[in-house]
């Protein structure tokens, strides 16, 4: 069995409109909406008939979900799990990387962006449709961060 392909001019709508939730939310500090599970952390963005949710749980050690949904149907999901290895750790700058995702590997922030002391890295295999990836930030060439994540269609 293959994977689920999306029709090319549907994966640019759906990438386009991913790009947009992330920067409405958590990249770009978007408020967090009301937890569905307890202690979790939510957010969420919607337009037309599409719907993007975010939920984390955790804070050093973490855990989340990116999904989307079109008609209330999901579509597509992104899988992460991430820990922070040591300090000073910016959450700001964390949030900065990831609000540059790129158009051709919308998951997490692009493959490399600097600011100041940090270093943002991230190396993926696949494609929209499926694909897995890990992300790390260093700080003065010490890693202080870092996070495995992994997705694609839903059928």
């Amino acid at each position: 069995m293959s994977q689920k392909q999306f029709d090319p001019q549907e994966k640019s709508n759906l990438i386009s409109f991913l790009i947009k939730a992330k920067r409405h939310t958590y990249a770009g500090h978007g408020a967090e909406t009301t937890p569905c599970r307890p202690s979790s952390h939510d957010l969420q963005f919607s337009e037309d008939d599409l719907l993007y949710y975010d939920t984390f749980l955790g804070g050093q050690f973490f855990s989340g979900q990116e999904a989307l949904w079109k008609n209330n149907q999901p579509l597509w999901s992104m899988n992460y799990y991430g820990q922070v290895t040591g300090s000073p750790f910016s959450g700001d700058f964390l949030k900065e990387a990831l609000f540059n995702v790129p158009a051709h590997a919308p998951f997490r922030g692009p493959e490399h962006y600097s600011q100041g002391d940090y270093t943002y890295n991230c190396k993926w295999t696949g494609t929209f449709e499926y694909f897995q990836g890990h992300e790390e930030i260093f700080y003065q060439n010490t890693k202080i961060y870092e996070l495995h994540f992994h997705g694609g269609a839903i059928l």
